[in-house]
């Protein structure tokens, strides 16, 4: 079952989780790494936490229409 997470009024589903350490070379963020990993995971939206990286798939709001059945009304 994939995690989701709520951010800003958006959902999202989380492929993975990376350690922010992995993408860092001494006190220096690489973030072409970051944008690789989100490319090679088909990720459209990264999310910072405390520790991690969250690799995440944007739920889209569905747009819908209410259908009433005739023999209700």
């Amino acid at each position: 079952m994939r995690e989701l997470k709520i951010h800003n009024n958006k959902a999202y589903f989380i492929l993975e989780k990376f350690l922010i350490s992995k993408f860092e070379s001494g006190n220096v963020l690489n973030m072409d790494a970051v944008k690789a990993v989100r490319d090679w995971l088909g990720s459209d939206h990264v999310l910072k936490e405390q520790h991690h990286f969250l690799f995440c798939e944007t739920i889209e709001d569905v747009e819908f229409e209410m259908l009433v059945d005739e023999k209700e009304k």
